[in-house]
């Protein structure tokens, strides 16, 4: 960390700006929201830092800048495109000790002014450690639409609460489930901000569940920027929650910092939770008044087994919500350039899983070995030979395309291409660990084509590509090929 961040209170301090003209302007005005006590000095003046200046009764050095204008100042700011001037300033600063920032000019500042989002007196700063203002700003002004304008009143209403909170309520945890329940509704409902202590007190212990709730959440293929909003929304609430193992950490991290994380995943060959004892769990937890998160990868409806988690729920009981993910077939597919569906190529999909040790028994082998449909196949590894033997038995010709990708939608994908009948040779030769998603079918070929995950790296029957690989020599899809 280059910087380190804080937030400085300003009021009534005496602060210098050497400059008078648009930037300096712009300077002053933020200084100003801080009730900063600013000075100016320089040759010339914009009408609007006059303007300013005689409004807020500020002191104007119509001068050349002399080092003794910092004798008593908390901090400067050198807003002029004079390269030697700044350069004076810088110096003269740093011999008093004196904050000093130099815009656009990060070697001579002691400090940066991010970009700010003001809810007074809640303050979001962005900075970019002074490489780019100007991404900063775009990141602010998406900030700017994701916050309720009412946070400002809100937080204000949070402090005179404060007292009346730690009185009412004596846990830790009944603090944070009340202040977690006043902070959402009152920035859906403005109303609320409106009532006293007591009338907030007297609708929250109408409104709130005596009972903990089960959120059974899709985490996706992989990549948290596929999370979707309320996915996210649960996770920054949850109290716990209960993860496969193959849920990638950067989504763990988007969990709330406080939360318990259990790892409840099961792994092919590795030893794991039964299911058994993670449906006890969500029930045990739930009835602790908890918000429990079930944090499936994918969707929890494909091949997550949440319905059966939701059977149990029922049966004990336990309220629920499901939040849908996007499915593995869905996001892996598109991050390798393969449409599961195409007018010229396919017009069917279908979803299967092949890890079961009696799966060849319960399939349609029949129905998917038909042409001209795509099927993809979840956990089908350790069975890929068994695949292959009943597709081709059963119609499918060998020759079909199919594509192998390995950690979809993360920086380490890889994309493996091939026919039907060179599929056990390419798991074998490629290595290829779970989790992967099989593809089968036309389309699978257009990966050479539609390829565009900038990291991703596409294998061939060209070997060296493979080993590229292995070094860690990512390039993007369409240069592998």
């Amino acid at each position: 960390m280059e910087y380190f961040p804080i937030t400085v209170k300003l009021q009534q301090q005496q602060c210098l700006i050497v400059g008078g003209g648009e930037i300096a302007c712009r300077k002053l005005k933020s200084l100003l929201k801080a009730d900063a006590r600013v000075s100016l000095v320089a040759l010339e003046f914009s009408p609007e830092v006059i303007e300013l200046a005689n409004k807020h009764g500020l002191r104007l050095y119509q001068e050349t800048f002399r080092a003794d204008l910092l004798d008593d100042k908390y901090l400067v700011v050198a807003a002029t495109d004079n390269k030697t001037l700044n350069e004076q300033v810088s110096e003269a600063a740093r011999e008093r000790n004196i904050w000093v920032n130099v815009v656009d000019d990060l070697e001579l500042s002691t400090f940066i002014m991010p970009a700010i989002i003001d809810r007074s007196p809640l303050l979001v700063a962005v900075s970019t450690g002074g490489v780019s203002p100007v991404l900063a700003r775009k990141i602010r002004e998406k900030i700017e639409w994701l916050l309720p304008k009412n946070l400002g009143s809100l937080l204000s209403k949070l402090k005179d609460y404060r007292p009346f909170v730690k009185k009412k309520f004596q846990s830790l945890k009944s603090k944070r489930d009340f202040s977690e329940w006043y902070i959402e509704h009152a920035t859906e409902d403005s109303d609320i901000l409106n009532h006293d202590f007591e009338r907030v007190t007297e609708l929250y212990q109408k409104q709130v569940q005596p009972a903990g709730k089960v959120f059974l959440v899709g985490a996706g293929p992989g990549d948290a920027e596929l999370l979707t909003v309320k996915a996210l929304k649960v996770l920054q609430k949850a109290d716990i929650v209960l993860h496969d193992a193959l849920v990638s950490q950067d989504i763990l991290e988007q969990v709330r910092r406080d939360a318990t994380l259990v790892n409840i995943g099961k792994r092919a060959k590795k030893h794991s939770v039964v299911q058994e004892e993670t449906n006890r769990l969500l029930i045990e937890y739930a009835r602790k008044g908890l918000s429990v998160v079930r944090l499936k990868g994918g969707d929890p409806f494909i091949f997550g087994r949440g319905g059966e988690e939701l059977q149990e729920l029922v049966t004990a009981g336990i309220d629920y919500e499901v939040v849908p993910g996007i499915t593995a077939a869905s996001g892996c597919s598109s991050y390798a350039g393969i449409p599961l569906t195409h007018r010229e190529y396919s017009q069917t999909v279908m979803f299967i899983t092949a890890h079961c040790k009696n799966s060849e028994d319960k399939l349609n082998w029949q129905s998917l070995a038909r042409e001209r449909q795509t099927v993809a196949v979840y956990m089908g590894l350790l069975r890929n030979e068994v695949l292959v033997e009943q597709l081709i038995k059963h119609g499918r010709d060998g020759a079909t395309p199919i594509a192998v990708i390995e950690n979809g939608t993360l920086p380490r994908q890889r994309v493996i291409t091939g026919t039907l009948q060179q599929l056990p040779g390419l798991v074998s030769e490629h290595d290829i660990v779970s989790p992967s998603l099989i593809v089968i079918g036309e389309v699978a070929a257009l990966a050479n084509q539609l390829g565009w995950f900038k990291y991703s790296q596409l294998i061939t029957q060209n070997s060296h590509l493979n080993d590229d690989y292995r070094d860690g020599q990512h390039q993007p899809i369409k240069e592998a090929v």
